[in-house]
């Protein structure tokens, strides 16, 4: 049975704000609406709440002392180790306490702890260029279990971090996973090995690709500006990416690939640092190294040379051209093209 009210509390560490400004646009409900349809109350939030100052550390304080309950944690951004271990790298302003200290307190009192952004679940961005920062996410560092909390952390619920990864996070990804929790229905069935719930996970962002036609004749885009496949020479990883992109569009109507730039797996630990850029692909002897997930090379080349001696001339033609130019013809009854 859903209580009244569950207490969220809403930290930002080491990162942008994008997932914020991500989740302000969630639609169909509304972010207001989809809160209240989960019965989820603000305790604090740094860009939708009126606290400030000594009134924000009072909150924390009244969580802490067990005065206020905490059901749900939520951090966007990577926690800020540095320098040495200490966490002075980043001070919560008017506690003089690293913020790695305030977030490793407020987990131990939370019903639910929750990365929101692929920093706060495996370091993301900000442990890119050597880390400097010595940045890490609430439970993992890269795809490396520890993090700030440890492996072994679980919370008032007997959960580990729920990690909702993304470069910004899909909004609905959010609403949907707090929904979840205040439903009571999220269990660790429902999270995969790197505490992602399987709503986001359970997908590739290829599914759903309005390429996925020009993917299957491996019609390939030489250059961003075509409209053929990403993953042979553009450095899509869609085929490899948890995500339901494709699916469940962002913003009403789109996505990176439905715009026009390649998946670079923002929803997977160390996408940040690929070790090429992220709009080539690495091939060995002229195969990619990135292949589908799940597909042994001998079948991807097979598949593949099959594959592009059947491509429709259609296929051939808009593939590398920056608009489709020629369209399916039709058939009639009696097989005759129209």
């Amino acid at each position: 049975m859903m209580r009244n009210a569950y207490n969220l509390l809403w930290l930002q560490s080491g990162g942008c704000g994008g997932c914020t400004l991500s989740l302000l646009c969630a639609e169909g409900p509304d972010l207001a609406t989809a809160f209240e349809a989960a019965g989820i109350n603000i305790l604090w939030h740094p860009a939708l709440s009126l606290e400030t100052g000594q009134e924000v550390s009072a909150i924390i304080d009244a969580v802490l002392s067990g005065e206020t309950r905490l059901d749900i944690l939520c951090l966007e951004g990577s926690v800020m180790m540095g320098p040495g271990g200490t966490g002075r790298f980043h001070m919560m302003s008017g506690r003089n306490e690293p913020m790695k200290d305030v977030i490793a307190a407020l987990a131990a009192k939370a019903g639910y702890v929750v990365g929101v952004g692929s920093c706060a679940a495996f370091g993301g961005i900000t442990t890119s260029g050597g880390n400097p920062g010595e940045a890490c996410g609430l439970a993992f560092e890269d795809d490396q279990p520890g993090g700030l909390l440890g492996a072994a952390f679980r919370s008032d619920s007997d959960l580990p971090v729920v990690n909702i990864p993304g470069c910004p996070v899909h909004p609905d990804w959010v609403t949907e996973t707090l929904s979840q929790m205040t439903s009571g229905t999220l269990t660790a069935d429902h999270m995969d090995g790197v505490g992602r719930p399987h709503a986001i996970s359970g997908r590739l962002v290829h599914h759903g690709c309005s390429r996925n036609e020009f993917y299957e004749y491996k019609a390939s885009a030489e250059k961003l500006c075509q409209a053929g496949c990403m993953m042979e020479n553009l450095g899509c990883k869609g085929t490899q990416a948890a995500g339901d992109c494709n699916i469940r569009a962002w913003n009403g109507s789109g996505s990176c690939i439905s715009g026009g730039y390649p998946c670079i797996a923002c929803t997977e630990p160390g996408f940040e640092e690929p070790g090429h850029p992220f709009v080539e692909t690495p091939k060995v002897a002229g195969i990619p190294i990135g292949l589908p997930t799940d597909m042994p090379k001998a079948w991807f080349v097979a598949l593949a040379s099959l594959s592009k001696a059947a491509t429709p001339p259609r296929l051939k033609e808009s593939a590398t051209s920056d608009r489709l130019r020629t369209y399916p013809d039709r058939k009639s009854k009696k097989g005759r093209t129209s």
